[in-house]
């Protein structure tokens, strides 16, 4: 093979492989609910377990018709893991707590929710309504870990808006903080919502 033909292929090669990983790192997904769309983009290059453990559910479909069932007005809003009649969903084993890599709770981002064990999550998420500097990482120890952020929302934080505001009460196991008219996740699917 000529030197003209093969420096042409292999540029083309690699630009194509660094293009893939490029768009691997900065995935976008969109949670369609019944108040509207949410697109996020996920950050793979910073958080890429967490990124890969979130994929993972949304590719089993187990997002699908679930509720976000907390939400707090000054704080979050909490989903994926109750259906429509609060029935926990089935999850796989949790993953390392990533809250280390960097990225903060910032307003319109999305994080891992987990249990007082930093390395419990599993598939909730919650996305932060305002600014929650508290739950950023500190240190590698257990009350300060941190909660994982893996990716922000690029669209729809219209309807992260309108969902925070909904009265709430008890509603199934939980004592507050339960939206009085359910918010169903409808559908979480790869790539820009139809």
């Amino acid at each position: 093979m000529s030197k003209k033909l093969f420096f042409p292929i292999i540029a083309f090669v690699l630009w194509h492989v660094v293009g893939m990983a490029a768009a691997d790192e900065q995935t976008q997904v969109c949670l369609s609910t019944n108040h509207g769309n949410i697109v996020l983009m996920l950050d793979g290059e910073k958080a890429p377990k967490t990124v890969e453990n979130f994929l993972r559910y949304v590719q089993d479909q187990h997002y699908d018709g679930t509720i976000f069932h907390r939400v707090m007005e000054s704080f979050m809003i909490q989903g994926g893991g109750f259906t429509m009649n609060y029935k926990q969903k089935p999850t796989r084993e949790p993953i390392s707590n990533e809250a280390d890599n960097g990225l903060k709770n910032t307003r319109g981002t999305i994080a891992m929710a987990r249990t007082s064990d930093p390395h419990s999550a599993t598939a909730q998420f919650f996305i932060n309504v305002v600014d929650n500097g508290f739950l950023d990482y500190k240190a590698s120890t257990r009350s300060s870990w941190g909660y994982a952020v893996f990716g922000r929302v690029i669209k729809g934080m219209d309807v992260v808006d309108a969902i925070r505001v909904l009265p709430t009460g008890p509603a199934g196991p939980f004592a507050e903080n339960a939206p009085k008219s359910p918010v169903m996740i409808t559908t979480v699917t790869l790539g820009q919502c139809k």
